[in-house]
């Protein structure tokens, strides 16, 4: 019997643990507008390679010469390192770059994105993501 009931506990606790991790796991379409792409020019203010998701910040002059942060959303370290983006190397951004980005905008109209491109002040251009729903 105590067995039996141990038993259910750890089913019990696997299966809470299972759908918060599914739960964890959100669609881009839910928090971006995947029907909109932006285009930014800004100064890198930092950047961060971390799982499951890194981050750009990036400092951008409105028209009014106020500066604004933008919070770009960026794919896993792996993904990020698969196709040769990183800390090092010709794809490396670091503090400071002056880049253009192109990125899916937050529904809600904060200065938060979804990062698709990152065009290098001499213009070669990085893939980020496709931008697709499963991102």
């Amino acid at each position: 019997m105590i067995k039996r009931t141990l038993g259910y506990v750890a089913l019990f606790g696997w299966l809470m643990t299972s759908a918060v991790s599914l739960q964890a796991h959100h669609s881009l379409a839910g928090v971006y507008d995947m029907k909109a792409e932006k285009e930014l020019q800004g100064t890198v203010t930092s950047i961060k390679f971390t799982n499951p998701h890194g981050s750009l910040s990036v400092a951008v002059k409105d028209a009014d010469g106020t500066t604004k942060e933008w919070v770009l959303t960026l794919g896993s370290a792996t993904a990020l390192a698969q196709r040769g983006i990183g800390k090092t190397g010709p794809n490396a951004l670091h503090t400071g770059d002056n880049i253009t980005v192109k990125f899916l905008p937050a529904k809600d109209g904060s200065p938060l994105g979804f990062l698709k491109t990152v065009i290098m002040p001499d213009g070669r251009v990085i893939q980020i993501s496709a931008g697709n729903a499963n991102d």
